[in-house]
């Protein structure tokens, strides 16, 4: 179990996250195999090689003519090259004879060219004379109008890497390759439990001091929204031992447990103390250094992630998006490699917390740009996140983003 030194020591969020990594990369050598139409918003467990090129066939980019790019030089409208044609590919046809010189064969956009055929004229520099002859008033290089075999992709590459995220292009490689099993990385299970004495669900009226549970449903949706197979179960008052009962349920049939503290010391501390107790290693992490979300705890029980989340709603958010939903995408071993979007500050952004920062901000479209508007509220504040488009991260040793900078921000489910 985690030993006192560790109970108390508040960790950067990359600290937190390498502590946790040992203890999980055991999920993700995990495969199972879903068809190629259930495979959006899955990661794939292994590397996809391709089984052969894309295309396989040379074909036309063009409506027009096939023809050998030699016999097209110095064309002109005025003195445009005469190309003897003889017959017509359809789609879904293979040529039967190669391509001789002075000659052409008409085809569709997509068609597949002959042998002996470099280029593709255009259907609008083509002029019929009657019969079989045809003049090219414009002339082509070799490889004009056309794909080669293998330009898309080269027999034998990798075509998705493992962990990458599926998502609709992806669903159209795969069907490409002719795969429709495709190896995945099973949904997390994902448990999520509301504590403290204050808490009530939303269908009871609160009394003064009480309030209803707004965390169990935000982070039941973020969970989902991740594409994991995640439950609500429900609320837990500050008691240790109907605490101790319920987690372990939630242990036995979850893969990562997200409890949702109440906003009293006592939740936080009973959260611990059982995270400490119930297996080894025990609690890795107790605070980050995280605004908002200071108050998280975390750690392992018998390989299985469990999180002590703060009771204000918009920290609950932002801490389920900065450590959970990771884990959740696989971007804990696949780093996102597409640039984030960015945006032009409107308004001072003070830090200096000695604490990385999320900043909720509102977007607003400028033409081709985009405006980044903070959106000023306390962290206990819901709809503070209800009107967030997006988070801006600021690190630990930035003290503030002067308005008019560009900053970088990533979209909020």
């Amino acid at each position: 179990m985690g030993s006192s030194s560790e109970l108390f020591k508040v960790k950067t969020l990359t600290e937190a996250i390498e502590t946790l990594k040992p203890y999980m990369l055991s999920f993700y050598e995990r495969v199972e195999k879903v068809t190629l139409a259930e495979s959006l918003g899955r990661v794939v467990a292994q590397d996809i090689p391709a089984t052969y090129a894309l295309p396989h066939f040379r074909k036309s980019t063009m409506d027009g003519m096939a023809v050998r790019a030699a016999d097209t030089f110095g064309a002109s409208e005025s003195m445009p090259a005469l190309v003897q044609c003889h017959r017509e590919v359809r789609m879904g046809e293979a040529p039967t004879e190669p391509l001789g010189q002075g000659t052409g064969i008409l085809m569709p956009t997509g068609g597949m060219l002959p042998e002996g055929a470099d280029a593709v004229v255009m259907v609008e520099h083509l002029e019929h004379f009657g019969e079989e002859l045809y003049g090219v008033t414009k002339a082509v290089a070799p490889g004009e109008n056309l794909i080669a075999i293998g330009e898309d992709v080269i027999e034998g590459e990798v075509i998705l890497s493992k962990y990458k995220q599926i998502r609709a292009q992806e669903m159209g490689l795969l069907a490409a390759q002719g795969v429709i099993q495709v190896p995945v990385l099973p949904r997390f299970r994902v448990g999520i439990l509301s504590t403290g004495d204050e808490i009530i669900s939303p269908e009871q009226e609160p009394r003064p001091g009480q309030s209803r549970d707004i965390n169990g449903y935000t982070l039941l949706g973020q969970a989902l929204a991740c594409g994991a197979l995640a439950r609500h179960y429900g609320i837990v008052k500050d008691n240790l031992e109907e605490l101790r009962s319920v987690l372990t349920t939630m242990l036995e049939e979850n893969d990562i447990v997200l409890l949702s503290g109440g906003s009293s010391v006592g939740s936080r501390d009973l959260s611990a103390q059982l995270i400490d107790e119930l297996g080894e290693p025990g609690l890795l992490f107790h605070g980050l250094a995280l605004r908002p979300g200071k108050p998280t705890i975390g750690g392992v029980i018998a390989g299985k992630l469990i999180f002590g989340l703060p009771g204000h709603p918009a920290s609950a958010m932002v801490v389920f998006d900065a450590i959970v939903r990771p884990w959740l995408d696989a971007s804990v071993l696949h780093a996102q490699v597409d640039p984030l979007p960015k945006g032009t500050l409107t308004q001072n952004i003070h830090s200096g917390s000695g604490r990385e920062e999320f900043v909720r901000v509102r977007l607003i479209s400028d033409g081709d740009d985009w405006r980044v508007e903070p959106i000023r509220g306390k962290s206990g504040l819901i709809r503070t996140m209800v009107l967030a488009d997006a988070l801006v991260h600021i690190n630990l040793d930035t003290e503030g983003i002067e308005a008019g900078k560009d900053v970088l921000f990533r979209l909020l489910r």
